[in-house]
């Protein structure tokens, strides 16, 4: 089981990164820039050699939940820059020659063994068709980490991001085995009511979850859906 980061020990001295306030940077990028670096997450990753910090909220939901298990079949949606890919691939003990996770993002990125990732769009019309073509089947497990490219309107982004989070849930209850689960990025603040009845209506348990790897200040939430009743 994977551990959280552990904090510092009492009376050790705790070096942080400081970006200069000279920098060239607006002070609130500057800001966002040194949190980044001096994030526990953040260090911890590149030192288990995991893409991203967004590799741990996996790590931490499974941990409880139990997702992952050696030879399900998975699809992640959103995979760039691949944490999700790599921590399903090692769970579920995806074999480069026998893969049996796949992922898809617009953006490019390095391969991870055991997954095989579709370089389009999650919302082209023949997205859904190509990932199941290359699964070889249906899914155990749909999980998406999508968010929309923010355009610095909160509100529009709340709702771009909730519809990503409603295009994949559509797409995991017309694809998921029966007894399957589906885990996706949502956000605080409403808007979301049918689709938890849609959801509800088609997974026997459904609730949100917080992992400890999602900053306490963001408005991130994962509505995790399990046993799919088919």
């Amino acid at each position: 089981m994977t551990k959280k980061p552990e904090k510092p020990a009492a009376g050790t001295r705790v070096l942080k990164t400081r970006i200069k306030k000279k920098s060239g940077l607006k002070e609130s990028s500057r800001r966002w820039l040194e949190r980044h670096m001096n994030d526990p997450y953040v260090q911890r990753s590149k030192a288990d050699g995991y893409r991203s910090r967004a590799a741990y909220k996996l790590i931490e939901i499974d941990d409880r939940h139990h997702l992952l298990k050696p030879g399900l079949k998975v699809i992640d949606l959103g995979a760039a820059p691949g944490g999700w890919c790599q921590v399903a691939a090692a769970r579920t003990k995806s074999k480069p020659e026998n893969p049996h996770v796949v992922g898809i993002d617009y953006l490019g990125m390095d391969a991870v063994p055991g997954t095989v990732v579709l370089e389009m769009d999650f919302l082209d019309d023949d997205a859904p068709a190509r990932l199941i073509e290359t699964l070889g089947g249906e899914p155990d497990l749909v999980l998406s980490d999508m968010a929309a490219p923010t355009t610095g309107h909160r509100r529009t982004d709340h709702l771009r991001t909730m519809h990503l989070c409603e295009v994949a849930a559509e797409f995991a209850i017309s694809v998921l085995k029966p007894g399957g689960h589906f885990l996706a990025k949502t956000f605080q603040g409403g808007t979301e009511g049918e689709l938890l009845t849609r959801l509800k209506q088609n997974f026997r348990s459904v609730q949100h979850v917080k992992p400890p790897a999602s900053r306490d200040e963001s408005a991130e939430l994962y509505l995790l859906a399990k046993d799919f009743k088919g």
